[in-house]
């Protein structure tokens, strides 16, 4: 315990009527060294405005933001094993868990959730990567598969955010079956004739790039992400060789074409919601017929003209 950082300083403080400043008061921009105000980037959808740099975001916030004024329907995940293979490495594997659900409030990396957008009700599922790096194990994997059948179920179509860095590992081979299996319940949506779409968030990689990331009707990537299988530095260590400026990012897959479209964060909900109209088929508004239509007033002007 410090003395005077935990006794003294207040008691300075309370004297001279100071107040603590919170820390994240300010965040620096990755990219350009810069200072913004936090308030004004939470009011930006964490996107820096200068640099337009797309910031990490809880699975809640983006859920707020994606959904008509902020609301939506969290589904509960299906219950799993905890732990199965009793795993550990410098720690043990339940004490991790323990750790990423206190510091995000999630059970696991999943949270599923029913909603509207522009209207039109839809499901959404978003991978959080703050829990264990968004890792795919059983419980994801079992949630993912419960928003498929949801979906199924209330014939709605799917939006997934995927970011994830692959496959658990403290749950080996059981980890990796969860590719097949949310690959297998993708196929009934596909079957009911619902739209899938995936949009592929920073970073997004192994296992998941390898299964249900990549099988969207159509992906959208947001500005800047990391995608792929293995990691550059991986890739440069096996090949031996530089890789091209920008590979594996947003931009590069989509000019080679792996990625549909790159879409800033603040006009994703907007263009997911023109797509689902495409999709589904949603017939437009009415326009008024012919004789609805009034014609323009016409202005009449008594200004004097020159004489000639």
């Amino acid at each position: 315990m410090n003395w005077i950082t935990n006794y003294v300083r207040p008691k300075i403080n309370s004297m001279l009527g100071r107040r603590e400043m919170p820390e994240n008061l300010w965040i620096k921009d990755p990219e350009s060294g810069e200072m913004v105000f936090h308030k004004d980037l939470e009011s930006n959808q964490f996107v820096i405005p200068s640099s337009g740099h797309h910031m990490k975001i809880s699975a809640r916030e983006r859920l707020k933001f994606f959904f008509d004024n902020g609301a939506f329907e969290t589904l509960e995940n299906p219950k799993v094993a905890t732990d199965p293979l009793k795993f550990r490495d410098e720690k043990r594997y339940v004490d991790r868990l323990k750790d990423a659900k206190a510091k995000t409030g999630m059970e696991d990396a999943i949270l599923n959730a029913l909603g509207t957008i522009e209207g039109l009700p839809v499901v959404a599922t978003v991978q959080d990567f703050a829990f264990m790096g968004g890792s795919l194990g059983m419980a994801a994997g079992d949630a993912i598969i419960h928003a498929f059948e949801t979906a199924v179920e209330k014939r709605r179509p799917m939006i997934l955010f995927a970011a994830s860095g692959g496959a658990r590992m403290q749950e080996g081979i059981l980890s990796l079956m969860q590719l097949p299996r949310t690959t297998v319940a993708l196929d009934r949506l596909k079957e009911a004739g619902l739209p899938y779409i995936v949009v592929l968030t920073n970073p997004t990689t192994g296992g998941v790039t390898a299964s249900y990331a990549m099988l969207g009707d159509v992906h959208i990537a947001e500005p800047g992400a990391l995608i792929g299988f293995a990691g550059p530095r991986v890739i440069e260590q096996t090949i031996r060789e530089k890789l091209p400026d920008g590979f594996q990012r947003a931009e590069y897959l989509m000019d080679h074409g792996m990625v549909d479209m790159v879409v800033s964060r603040l006009e994703l909900k907007s263009t997911i919601a023109r797509l689902l109209k495409i999709l589904m088929k949603t017939p437009e508004a009415s326009r008024p017929e012919k004789s609805e239509i009034v014609p323009a007033p016409v202005v009449v002007t008594t200004e004097a003209r020159p004489q000639a």
